[in-house]
């Protein structure tokens, strides 16, 4: 009768941890590179598969918007400047949305600079410039109203950016939507 080497199986178990971890490594979801992953992550990924993240997950986000929202914005810029579609709409909106939403002023600025459609609505009607305007986002109301985001349009509530601006009693805001310059 043979005895089990104890170490021998724990030498093998190690190496199979090793080898299931690299293979781990090289196949990044895109998903979780979008949301947290690092610039070389995606870098690798596009060099392997320069498609890989044109794809929706089950919920219909984007990578670029998961990207915008969760604020990874070295991965964003790069999925941007590939071209990814930076229109998408997903229940987040699109990336400019999501940006928007979270705040992420240096990324709506720069979807902006990339020709992001202004004029696209979430599923409630809701415009870019009517997000920035209920976070009180001043710099992104006006590179917004400069891009030439339309500050008549309404919502599925027929409610527009300066409805939001008077119902929040800011009038900041309320003056540089109906004098269209911040």
């Amino acid at each position: 009768m043979k005895f089990i080497n104890l170490e021998k199986i724990a030498v093998l178990f190690c190496l199979f941890l090793l080898v299931q971890l690299a293979n781990a490594q090289e196949n990044y979801d895109v998903f979780d590179v979008a949301r947290k992953g690092t610039l070389e992550q995606a870098r690798e990924i596009l060099k392997s598969n320069p498609k890989a993240f044109t794809i929706l997950n089950e919920d219909g986000y984007s990578p670029l918007t998961l990207a915008c929202y969760r604020g990874n914005n070295e991965v964003a810029k790069l999925l941007i400047d590939y071209k990814c579609n930076i229109n998408g709409v997903s229940k987040m909106g699109t990336p400019l949305m999501a940006a928007i939403f979270k705040s992420n002023t240096e990324i709506a600025k720069y979807l902006i600079e990339n020709n992001a459609d202004l004029s696209i609505e979430d599923a409630n009607g809701t415009s870019a410039l009517i997000y920035a305007t209920n976070a009180q986002n001043y710099e992104i109301v006006s590179l917004l109203i400069k891009a030439g985001a339309d500050c008549n349009k309404k919502d599925k509530r027929g409610k527009s950016a300066l409805d939001s601006a008077i119902l929040l009693d800011d009038d900041k805001l309320i003056e540089t939507l109906k004098n269209k310059k911040l």
